[in-house]
């Protein structure tokens, strides 16, 4: 039998099986990295991952965009997924809310309440402090996958 969700469960399932296009933010294509796996784990699980870092030209076969205002409209995107340090995240949170972006959602171990004011005040929500793939992993993949992880968060 299941553990029973709470609502704030509920609403991330929802918002994790409605989305399809996620903005990495700090993606690298060096294997090692938490980006690359949470990254790479996401496209194995259906979602299209849109690169954003200006020392990236291509990560996990898709083009990078030097920020996320130089991806194209008509890339529309769902999350914005930041692995950046959490000073630099107000203007991620500016970027997110000109993309027209749904969420911004800031990596484990990363909040910043002017960020999440930003995005708040434009219409986002708002996760913070916790990972994509993890939360992911808990709430609808199954668990063996999880238990059997090897990439970092």
């Amino acid at each position: 039998m299941g553990r029973d969700l709470t609502a704030e469960d509920r609403e991330l399932r929802t918002l994790l099986g409605d989305v399809h296009t996620i903005a990495v933010v700090g993606l690298s294509s060096r294997h090692g990295r938490p980006s690359y796996a949470v990254a790479r784990y996401l496209q194995a699980h259906g979602y299209r991952i849109i690169p954003v870092n200006p020392n990236e030209t291509e990560v996990l076969g898709e083009r990078a965009f030097p920020s996320l205002r130089d991806v194209p409209s008509d890339l529309p995107i769902d999350v914005v997924d930041v692995f950046r340090r959490a000073e630099h995240t107000p203007d991620v949170a500016r970027d997110a809310v000109a993309s027209g972006a749904r969420v911004l959602w800031l990596q484990e171990d990363i909040v910043s309440d002017e960020a999440a004011a930003i995005a708040t005040a434009g219409g986002l929500d708002v996760i913070m402090g916790v990972c994509i793939r993890q939360v992911r992993e808990r709430l609808l993949a199954d668990r063996d996958e999880a238990d059997n992880r090897e990439d970092p968060c």
